[in-house]
């Protein structure tokens, strides 16, 4: 039996949504949800949700983290499993921050298609690196976050993303779902440009 919601597992959405550090991603991912009545899914939050409701899987994440190892894919995977499952009342899910890797990518594509869908389309959120450093320095003035002042820190950050994600991209690409949105431009400018993505589907 599918637990896409009780509905035709044709009729519900599955967006991931990319895009590096400072892109914006939080700030569009809450119009997206208001918008197309999605259930933004992001790891991080997940974690510490089910952390809190002490839920099986919870608890090992919380063991893991707490003795300093990374929380591994599976545990991850099920927790958003675990979220499609259980959410009602929504048209579809978004994810942010998940999935990382190609790996992660592929177990995804395996578990929707347990359950009869698959993912309806990747929207990256596109910004030049030299962006992403003066974003982030900017950001961490206001917070007064010294790590990411560091201008050496954030390059290595940005290093990192396009390491992991770009073998991603070239996978999702390749099925027909990946597209670019611009992300230089006013908050609302760069929304409508999402909008203009995601209203196709």
């Amino acid at each position: 039996m599918s637990w896409i919601n009780d509905r035709a597992p044709i009729q519900m959405k599955y967006y991931i949504l990319f895009g590096p550090p400072g892109a914006g991603k939080g700030t569009q991912a809450s119009a997206m949800v208001e918008r197309y009545n999605l259930h933004h899914i992001s790891t991080g939050d997940l974690l510490r949700k089910e952390i809190k409701a002490g839920t099986e899987l919870g608890i090992k994440a919380k063991t893991l983290i707490e003795a300093g190892s990374l929380v591994p894919d599976e545990v991850v995977e099920g927790m958003i499993e675990n979220e499609f499952k259980t959410v009602k009342g929504v048209d579809g899910f978004l994810l942010d921050g998940f999935p990382r890797t190609l790996a992660q990518a592929q177990a995804l594509d395996e578990l929707l298609a347990r359950n009869g869908s698959e993912v309806t389309a990747v929207v990256s959120i596109m910004i030049p690196d030299e962006m992403i450093i003066e974003r982030i320095r900017h950001r961490a003035t206001i917070e007064g976050r010294a790590d990411d002042a560091n201008v050496d820190t954030i390059k290595n950050r940005i290093a990192t993303y396009h390491r992991q994600t770009e073998p991603e991209i070239a996978y999702y690409d390749a099925k027909g779902k990946y597209y670019q949105a611009d992300g230089v431009g006013t908050i609302e400018e760069v929304r409508s440009r999402i909008f203009d993505i995601v209203d196709k589907f």
